[in-house]
């Protein structure tokens, strides 16, 4: 009987995460999770996903979440299987990413028992989680069931909520764990089938479901009132300079029409974070998007008093800095009431939901485009004059990826180096580039499956940008190329160790090149053919493009790997720097 109670419970598990909008699910092989990997697994309704590492397996599911806004849920076997999802939650909780988690645990009596592949896997994420809940034991009763379908869909809710991020179910099981195990634990009088005598006609409602998630979760929009809209737009108004912010965000809050309607009643400049989805793609003509800043905010005499933020802090530390010393008064725009400002210097939280907070404030004000956005626009076009063609060796492999990926693309960049070039030098243009990046706690574990699971949430054409070192972190996660079958450009920019640490005084540290820049010395082409992927070395801008279009044009995926000097990358980003800021001087 226990065996068949275990294959209901997974059964109902993937039903009642399909009625919930679920589509994709990542199965990490183990035995203890037995009864959940073979119910997804053959769920008409969901695509399941084979990861052999759980590492890489939860970065995958974080950046399917990325690219859909859907979670794509985790199971895993249990001890040890669910620490290696540690990293990717970690992310998500603070990139605001939808996560649900389905570790399976050994029976409660064997807790703290010395029983094999058995830990404490009580509220195991902590305070990274939004939600946790140990599962209850499978038991065919009504209100059991009615308690799990009711559990999984308030899970599915809070992941997706107002904070999006992880949640953590565990779920105890007890052997037999195999569909085809014989079960000698049945009682006499229970016949065949998942259900006691009499049970299945009671209610229909607790093993069937019902149509759309057990329960539905009506989520309203944090709104302001009239008052405090006036008050808002009363700042607006009487401001002798004003600028909109898009940090980092999932979703691309506010939506672009809410935008460029506030920027153009506001008539304030925006600046576009690469990974705020407003860089990239049309705005209205009039509307002035600034993506250059990195390189020249700091020049600027002008500041803005009114600053309207959304999404997370800027990836900019030019344009964090920018703003602090700015003195003007910050709205920062957050519709689950967090802080993500750690200058601590902005001057107004608004709480409330952030297209809905664009469409209100540019109801309610009229104001002329200033003389500060031209100022921001003539910069960002003289910016752009000076660096184009001018970039430092990695820097300009992050403008050619840009300027010539397909209309439309996914692009995934990773932290370190990849992401503040793709800032500094990414210019803006109208193509339909969706820009990625796992910028809530920034490190560099998990980036490949990341990408690869933004992938496989899509249809366009994906690149993913990485150095060395975080594509040797994660390339167990290539094997989801075969595997989930996504077609991949990875460009792997290889400095031999951790060239970001030459923007730090341990330069200058005797300690500095065995012990912070760690060089390596790895030959990337047999990872490549580990995994039966295509891979070709550029020397240089002009082959890169060469590569990168080829790649772009052929199927299965293909790693470009460009070696470069982080010193001299370095030396040439801080000579571009001095020549920007000798332009602006003199102007």
């Amino acid at each position: 009987m226990v065996g068949e109670l275990n294959a209901l419970w997974g059964r109902i598990i993937a039903d009642e995460l399909a009625k919930a909008g679920i589509e994709t699910a990542v199965l990490a092989p183990g035995s203890r999770s037995t009864p959940m990997t073979v119910a997804l697994a053959e769920h008409p309704d969901i695509e399941p996903v084979s990861h052999l590492d759980e590492r890489s397996a939860a970065f995958f599911a974080l950046g399917y979440a990325k690219r859909t806004g859907t979670p794509a849920p985790l199971v895993c076997t249990s001890g040890t299987a669910l620490a290696n999802f540690h990293p990717a939650v970690v992310e998500a909780d603070a990139a605001r990413v939808p996560m649900v988690l389905l570790t399976a645990d050994r029976p409660p009596e064997l807790s703290d028992s010395g029983a094999n592949q058995t830990i404490d896997q009580h509220r195991f994420y902590g305070d990274s989680v939004r939600d946790y809940r140990t599962l209850p034991e499978p038991e065919a009763t009504e209100r059991k069931l009615r308690s799990l379908r009711t559990t999984l869909a308030r899970g599915v809710g809070t992941s997706i909520g107002t904070m999006p991020g992880p949640i953590h179910l565990n779920v105890p099981l007890r052997k037999p764990l195999e569909p085809n195990a014989t079960d000698e634990s049945v009682p006499e009088g229970v016949p065949d089938g998942t259900l006691p005598n009499g049970f299945e006609g009671r209610d229909r409602a607790a093993t069937s479901g019902r149509d759309g998630p057990f329960v539905e979760t009506i989520r309203g929009r944090a709104r302001l009132s009239d008052e405090e809209r006036r008050r808002i737009a009363d700042a607006i108004e009487h401001a002798e300079a004003g600028l909109i912010v898009c940090g980092p965000t999932e979703g691309g809050s506010p939506s672009r029409e809410a935008l460029d309607s506030l920027a153009l009643e506001t008539g304030f400049a925006v600046v576009a974070d690469p990974l705020s989805s407003h860089r990239f793609g049309t705005h209205h003509e009039e509307v002035v998007v600034c993506g250059g800043y990195d390189g020249y905010v700091s020049t600027l005499d002008a500041t803005p008093d009114v600053v309207i933020r959304f999404g997370a802090s800027p990836t900019s530390k030019a344009l964090r800095h920018y703003l602090r010393d700015s003195g003007a008064r910050q709205f920062v725009v957050d519709p689950a009431g967090g802080w993500r400002e750690a200058t601590f210097t902005a001057t107004d939280l608004v709480i409330s939901d952030e297209t809905q907070t664009a469409t209100d404030l540019a109801a309610a004000v009229d104001r002329k485009r200033d003389p500060f956005a031209d100022a921001l626009a003539n910069a960002e076009s003289e910016y752009w004059s000076i660096v184009g063609g001018e970039e430092p060796p990695e820097g300009a492999i992050l403008a050619d990826v840009v300027d010539l990926a397909p209309d439309p693309s996914t692009l995934f960049v990773s932290n370190s180096m990849p992401v503040r070039d793709i800032d500094r030098f990414g210019r803006p243009r109208e193509a339909d580039v969706t820009a990625l990046g796992n910028r809530g706690a920034s490190g560099i574990d998990g980036i490949t499956s990341s990408a690869l699971g933004a992938g496989y949430g899509t249809d366009d054409p994906l690149v993913l940008v990485t150095g060395d070192l975080a594509y040797y972190h994660d390339m167990n996660g290539l094997l989801a190329v075969s595997r989930s079958g996504v077609d991949a450009t990875i460009v792997c920019l290889n400095n031999d160790g951790g060239g970001i640490f030459h923007l730090l005084p341990i330069e200058e540290h005797e300690t500095f090149e065995e012990w912070f820049r760690t060089p390596h010395g790895l030959d990337f082409e047999h990872s490549a053919a580990l995994y039966d992927l295509g891979f070709a070395r550029a020397d240089g801008r002009r082959e890169f493009r060469d590569r990168y279009a080829e790649s772009l044009e052929s199927d299965g995926t293909q790693v470009i790997e460009v070696q470069t000097d982080s010193e001299r990358s370095h030396e040439e980003r801080r000579r571009l720097a001095r020549a920007v800021a000798d332009r602006f001087r003199d102007e």
